[in-house]
């Protein structure tokens, strides 16, 4: 498999997946402005949407949507619960409103028109936090209690987003708590130093 990133962007969540698994898979960054490859491929002849993450299996087929990357490389393992139980529903719950209410959140931030704009922004982003807060107040260590599963992964990557913004986290405390557990694993070390390596080259 390969998987096609740009550094800070949710495309560390299938990346950050596939080392907690321990698959075997290549990593090509995109250059988002120009949409090309390191490798000098067209990416939008890869993924006509033209942002990552995009992830090609071994039969050349290409999958994206990072929530949809992620459910299929956690399927059949730890990180995702099995099908017609309860908690692979609130599995898919969660990751609908990662992608639809907080990753959009985070968007308009990161575009705002106006200043307006971007104080409709910030405030937008501070509730749909302040809901994912909410999650931890039975003291639970990760999304669906006591296992990290793929949503956790895109929390954490969706979340990080906040220091580049200059959103201080310790106003949700159990939040930042999660984020610094997450933020321990190695495979998140390890996904988070190979894409510093690959903008260093």
């Amino acid at each position: 498999m390969k998987l096609y990133f740009a550094t800070g962007t949710c495309s560390l969540s299938p990346h950050i997946i596939l080392r907690e698994l321990g698959v075997k898979f290549e990593l090509e960054r995109v250059d988002l402005a120009t949409k090309l490859t390191e490798n000098g491929e067209d990416f939008l002849a890869i993924n006509p949407k033209g942002y990552v993450a995009a992830l090609k299996l071994d039969n050349g087929e290409v999958l994206t949507e990072g929530a949809a990357i992620a459910l299929y490389l956690g399927e059949g393992t730890d990180l995702v619960p099995p099908v017609g139980t309860m908690e692979r529903a609130r599995l898919h719950e969660l990751l609908i409103y990662i992608a639809a209410e907080l990753h959009q959140a985070f968007g308009s931030l990161f575009h705002p028109e106006t200043p307006e704009g971007e104080t409709r922004a910030r405030a937008k982003v501070s509730a749909r936090l302040g809901f994912v807060e909410s999650l931890f107040a039975d003291s639970r260590h990760y999304l669906l209690g006591d296992k990290v599963s793929v949503a956790d992964i895109y929390l954490f990557v969706v979340v990080r987003w906040t220091e580049h913004l200059n959103i201080d986290l310790h106003q949700w405390p159990r939040l930042s708590q999660f984020m610094h557990r997450l933020d321990e694993r190695p495979s998140v070390q390890a996904a988070l130093a190979a894409e510093a390596e690959s903008e260093v080259r």
